[in-house]
């Protein structure tokens, strides 16, 4: 299937006028083909017209017919074959293997939300029939089931280009609630998203869904975006990526005089508490498996582990000792963009040159400009309280850790710091 470059504004492909956006080789810094156009604020006005038309229509669509578009989608996205994994290898620098998994977790999402809507427990349904009979007064008849928000705006991922983009988990749980979606495209591969979308525009064609149902977006900047996060008929927001990009999504979706939900799954330093017992007993193992899950998926993940707190001891030296052996022998890594790749390797540059910071470890060289190395800092307790630079994370996911020497007293101070923080782990 050919790659045209252009939105898709309901049942119509649309070439933007605002701005320019260039797909760039992740592991080759390649410009790939075709330029894409940005939404102008005349397109986004169509789209949200669309789905707000499409909105009643559509939420009253039977369980039947929605299940089977649904699973409409997941068979157009299997059909698209090769031309979509090679196009998102491309753009995201992620091995082929990786996204055909992913393309196998997009397409069971979809077929499991299919599968919920067929049975129908998802709509909360409570039936309390009328009783003329009940004293002292009668009781009328009451019926309960939830119903659809209305149209969503889903903002695809970076590090899941499938899973968590045009046609993941957002979408498909929009879609299977009722509500149309209107998609912002990740700049990073804007090619996919297009494949994406025209497997769910053609399943809204193929299933006589109202048009609407569906429409996706480029951004050649932050206005569009931001204008559909306030526009009056989005109800709702399915967000995934940076914790800086969520945070300002949600404020402003929060000052619109109807405020609506924003649901981010946003980045995290994911601080690992190491205690004492667990460090005397396996310091060696747990450090190897640290910098195995550091570096995993070159760090970006949103639970890779980017913070250890642990009481200084000689048993924590073993355990630094075993993750800098460990991180010596991970590989450099392609990063998902350029642009991800270079606030990485600045933010490395400024925390090894941290006066309170030590260098403790850094992966395999890269073996060319588009990789990566990983990167383990040490740093003490005291230091982390007087520099609050030391308490933020990288901008971006990326292969890089540091280690907080603690004094026991110090442990509970350090723990409420990080509580913003979602994922945590213990050992």
């Amino acid at each position: 299937m050919r790659i045209e470059g252009k939105m898709l504004i309901g049942d119509r492909t649309v070439l933007g006028t605002n701005g320019s956006i260039r797909a760039i080789g992740a592991a080759t810094g390649e410009v790939l083909e075709p330029p894409f156009g940005g939404a102008a604020p005349a397109d986004l006005e169509c789209a949200c017209a669309l789905a707000w038309s499409a909105f009643d229509t559509y939420r009253e669509s039977s369980l039947t017919a929605r299940a089977e578009f649904l699973e409409a989608i997941a068979q157009n996205i299997l059909d698209l074959g090769d031309c979509l994994i090679e196009r998102c290898v491309a753009e995201s620098g992620l091995p082929r293997a990786r996204l055909e998994g992913e393309r196998g977790r997009t397409v069971g999402q979809l077929r499991m939300f299919a599968a919920v809507v067929r049975q129908g427990d998802f709509l909360g349904v409570r039936i309390d029939p009328a009783d003329r009979d009940r004293k002292p007064l009668a009781r009328v008849d009451l019926r309960l089931r939830f119903v659809p928000l209305g149209p969503v705006a889903v903002f695809g991922a970076s590090n899941f280009p499938l899973a968590f983009s045009v046609a993941g988990g957002d979408t498909a749980s929009a879609l299977a609630a009722g509500c149309p979606v209107i998609v912002k495209a990740h700049p990073a591969h804007p090619g996919t998203s297009e494949l994406a979308a025209l497997a769910v525009q053609k399943a809204v064609r193929d299933c006589g869904m109202p048009e609407g149902t569906f429409s996706l977006l480029f951004d050649s900047g932050r206005d569009i975006a931001q204008r559909l996060v306030g526009d009056h008929r989005i109800k709702a927001v399915g967000f995934t990526g940076s914790r800086s990009g969520g945070t300002a999504l949600t404020k402003l979706a929060a000052q619109r005089p109807e405020p609506i939900p924003v649901y981010a799954e946003m980045s995290s330093v994911n601080p690992v508490l190491l205690f004492p017992a667990a460090l005397a007993n396996r310091a060696e193992a747990i450090g190897r498996t640290f910098a195995a899950s550091l570096t995993l998926g070159a760090g970006q993940f949103c639970t890779n582990p980017g913070l250890i707190l642990a009481v200084d001891s000689p048993d924590l030296d073993r355990f630094i000792e075993a993750a800098a052996a460990g991180l010596a022998d991970a590989p450099a890594a392609t990063m998902l963009t350029p642009d991800i790749r270079k606030a990485y390797e600045t933010a490395v540059a400024r925390t090894a040159a941290h006066d309170a910071v030590k260098m403790a470890a850094r992966g395999a060289e890269s073996k060319s400009a588009h990789e990566a190395q990983a990167a383990l800092f040490t740093t003490t307790a005291d230091a982390f309280i007087r520099h609050a630079e030391l308490h933020e994370e990288t901008p971006i996911s990326r292969p890089e850790s540091r280690v907080k020497e603690v004094r026991r007293n110090q442990l509970r101070h350090f723990t409420a710091s990080t509580a913003r923080h979602l994922h945590s782990c213990k050992h």
